[in-house]
């Protein structure tokens, strides 16, 4: 399915006293991969909302395996893992500059409408934009 990579310098504030990531910070990268994939589409969530849709985080699972730091600069790598129906679901790798494996990832996320705020299907442009 599509993939997409984003790069991303670890800023200093996303780091504890001991010069590390935050685990708290990682759904952020994850967001920011999402995003970035979806932009590699020709959409925005921005634009999405705009045409009122959204797309709320249902699942989150993460397993840390290595730490990043201050400075490094990471790849997030971003898959769909199937088509989208009223869910979409992504899974995710972070690696360091060395290649290393830091985490691993999934979310779901489902569409809603925001007139209704109720399920929806995937926009139909999502879904053409996808079978290209």
């Amino acid at each position: 399915m599509k993939k997409t990579e984003t790069n991303i310098r670890v800023r200093y504030a996303e780091t504890d006293q001991m010069g590390v990531v935050y685990y708290g910070n990682y759904p952020l990268y994850l967001e920011q991969g999402r995003t970035e994939w979806l932009r590699e589409l020709g959409f925005s969530y921005r634009w999405m909302e705009e045409h009122d849709v959204q797309l709320p985080v249902t699942h989150l699972e993460i397993s840390y395996k290595k730490p990043a730091r201050y400075d490094d600069l990471i790849t997030v790598t971003t898959t769909l893992k199937e088509t989208p129906t009223v869910k979409i679901e992504f899974y995710y790798e972070i690696h360091n500059e060395q290649g290393e494996l830091l985490v691993s990832a999934e979310t779901t996320l489902v569409f809603v409408n925001m007139k209704t705020n109720k399920l929806r299907k995937a926009p139909d442009y999502l879904l053409e934009k996808l079978s290209d």
